[in-house]
């Protein structure tokens, strides 16, 4: 059966979909896997998007990567369909594609709770952070931040949480890259590894962000194509009708009616108000996209870029739930997609690929497939600039130089860090091979809304930050997110053995990103220093510039 060939191989990526539902869930990722040839459709579908992506990379650094504005912004070039589709491209992960799908197939309507925490934190960007990111920051939200504070310390803390949680995201893109390559064409992993290390490495390095657009709007088109295909092929078979595909799927759950109510998969409070908390304002903390806001002229060109992700990612999201309710109604209790105990092959979160070849044979499930890895390029290369421009931009020139490396200097340090980025990426996919790595995605969402997104906001909006308490409380935010999730049951008991958690709930982020907040605006109250009067006096001077970017000289131009 074909789609026992590449059902194993996307495992770890779609770990994030179902990381924040707990140890019961990363457990349902196991069940035996079998290989018994390659798919020549995948590998083919692969071979012309790497062809494709490479040709585009050799054109972008034949326009130029010389300049900081090209490297880390595309020149500040892009329209907002172009960014908007990126972003998107940028967001829209194989996790995501493979995880809410495996948990609506799982729990059903309670399922799309990951879906809509993934949405709603893309109207937060657009009514508090879009406008004023793209008219005080340059490249990295670090520059918002370090506008009216000072930008040592700030720049410090805002780089590491940026590298922190780009190697975290890293790792689980590599590791599911890597599998599935090994399977497509049976290369041991880690050369599978070392070639996802490198595509990566040559998109950004030689190509920049403009390459690395391209790579993303490419992948979005493909991936909602690919979605939309599916769902219009499953709605076919129950004549157009969601009544009838939901009755089918009501019918044949072992939860039958259950399946259509909430409660099913987030069962207490705390638990559903944490989810929400980090993945709602862990959306608008992360670094890879919110330096996409930079690489479009102006504030209404940002505001446009967030309406059209906003729009593809509300439409991805319902396709997904389609696909969810389409995998229990043509895939559960199928033989040929299940193992000798009855299990689904490859485990719940391969549901996906299951459907594909239900739905489509192996042609279907060679272009999800292949999809699917795109999915993991373009994510991995936004990814790498990220941290790239975090690495040059906010500690190497402007807190090692003090402001005094030139901008050919600091995009061939941003060059360099790209290759150590992803020489790290490479070491860090072979040591997690074989590890449940659940814990360290869901640690992207929650250190990002704990540790960047309450100084992002308090930043443009509040007037009393200081940068004592800028720090203060990103630090705070950092430490919390991260100690509550070892002290949670993810890690201290699935992951270390350890036995019964000391801490309840596998997400902090209901704690940790209110401890940011009070932290952040105490320490800022109780700042009497004359740089802390400085920082305040200057921001009506921000708020104006924030709201109208009249004092920049230029959309993209340095410090």
């Amino acid at each position: 059966m074909i789609a026992r060939i590449l059902l194993p191989a996307l495992t770890a990526p779609a770990l994030a979909g179902i990381v924040l539902a707990g140890p019961a869930a990363a457990d349902a990722l196991s069940g035996p896997t079998s290989r018994q040839g390659v798919n020549p459709i995948a590998i083919g579908l692969f071979l012309a998007f790497v062809a494709v992506t490479l040709a585009i990379t050799a054109r972008a650094a034949r326009r130029g990567t010389r300049t900081a504005s090209d490297f880390y912004a595309a020149g500040g070039s892009l329209g907002g369909v172009q960014n908007g589709l990126a972003i998107a491209g940028d967001y829209t992960s194989a996790a995501t594609f493979l995880g809410v799908t495996a948990l609506v197939y799982g729990s059903g309507y309670d399922g799309m709770i990951y879906a809509v925490g993934f949405l709603v934190g893309f109207p937060m960007i657009l009514f508090l952070i879009a406008e004023p990111l793209r008219n005080l920051g340059r490249y990295t939200f670090a520059d918002v931040v370090a506008y009216r504070l000072s930008e040592v310390p700030v720049r410090l803390v805002a780089g590491l949480n940026t590298l922190v949680i780009v190697l975290l995201y890293l790792i689980a893109q590599m590791v599911g890259a890597g599998k599935l390559i090994e399977l497509l064409f049976g290369l041991p992993y880690a050369t599978a590894v070392a070639l996802v290390g490198v595509l990566m490495m040559l998109y950004v390095a030689f190509g920049g962000m403009r390459a690395t657009t391209w790579v993303q709007i490419i992948k979005a088109v493909l991936l909602l194509f690919g979605t939309a295909l599916m769902a219009g092929l499953i709605l076919a078979r129950f004549g157009f009708s969601p009544e009838a595909l939901f009755a089918r799927a009501v019918a044949l759950h072992p939860k039958s009616q259950a399946i259509m109510a909430p409660g099913g998969l987030v069962r207490d409070p705390v638990s559903a108000l944490s989810l929400g908390v980090a993945l709602i304002f862990g959306t608008a903390g992360l670094p890879h996209i919110l330096m996409r806001f930079f690489t479009v002229a102006d504030a209404r060109q940002a505001r446009l870029s967030v309406l059209v992700a906003t729009g593809f990612i509300t439409v991805f999201y319902t396709l997904l739930f389609v696909l969810g309710f389409g995998a229990i109604a043509l895939v559960l209790g199928e033989p040929a997609f299940t193992d000798a105990a009855g299990r689904l092959i490859g485990g719940p979160n391969m549901v996906a690929l299951h459907l594909a070849d239900r739905l489509g044979g192996a042609p279907l499930l060679g272009f999800i497939s292949a999809v699917a890895f795109a999915t993991i390029l373009a994510v991995v290369s936004g990814l790498a600039i990220a941290g790239a421009s975090a690495a040059s931009h906010d500690l190497y020139a402007r807190v090692l130089r003090r402001g005094r490396a030139g901008e050919a200097e600091e995009v061939r340090v941003s060059k360099g860090a790209t290759v150590v980025i992803s020489l790290c990426a490479m070491a860090l996919g072979l040591a997690f091979e074989n590890q449940n790595i659940a814990f360290l995605v869901g640690l992207v969402f929650a250190i990002a809304a704990s540790a960047n997104f309450p100084v992002l906001v308090l930043s443009v909006s509040w007037p009393g930050l200081t940068t004592r308490g800028a720090v203060a409380g990103s630090l705070a935010g950092l430490v919390c997110a991260l100690g509550l999730m070892i002290l949670g049951p993810g890690i201290w008991s699935a992951v270390l053995g350890l036995g019964a958690a000391p801490f309840a709930y596998d997400n902090p982020a209901l704690f940790s990103v209110p401890l940011a907040f009070l932290t952040a605006i105490t320490v800022s109250r109780l700042d009497r220093s004359p740089a802390a009067a400085a920082a305040r006096a200057a921001f009506r001077a921000q708020h104006v510039a924030a709201q109208t970017g009249s004092d920049r000289p230029h959309p993209v131009a340095a410090h």
